[in-house]
């Protein structure tokens, strides 16, 4: 699977919707990115990387006062057609209240830090 970051996004928004304390994905370098992005902003509680030859990311999801830290995601970037944006055009998410996650040439970026570092590249989703 090419884009399994979507994947792991939709186990983390499941998971929250489901009430669960921890999800488990597959292991890649670019998700790992992604959590650690997530884990700063504050929508995930702790990962974990897990095993050897088969590695597994458990991701512990994050409850303030019983409620989600993630109340919906919106994915723009799909396998069959990538969505680009410059740094000129990016908007704040939900009137400031979430974030657009890129990758960038930098790295992993949310909207604001890719508007201060003024670089573009693949917006890859919304989540708020």
């Amino acid at each position: 699977m090419g884009n399994s970051y979507i994947d792991l996004i939709i186990r983390i928004k499941n998971g929250y919707m489901a009430r669960k304390e921890t999800i488990v994905s597959s292991y890649s370098r670019f998700k790992e990115e992604i959590l650690a992005k997530l884990k700063k902003l504050g929508f995930i509680k702790e990962y974990k990387v897990e095993g050897d030859k088969v590695k597994k990311i458990s991701v512990d999801l994050l409850y303030e006062k019983n409620l989600p830290a993630v109340t919906d995601v919106k994915i723009f970037s799909k396998p069959g057609q990538r969505h680009y944006v410059q740094y000129k055009n990016l908007k704040p998410v939900l009137g400031g209240f979430g974030y657009a996650i890129l990758s960038t040439p930098k790295g992993i970026k949310t909207n604001k830090e890719a508007k201060k570092e003024k670089t573009g590249g693949e917006l890859l989703f919304n989540i708020w």
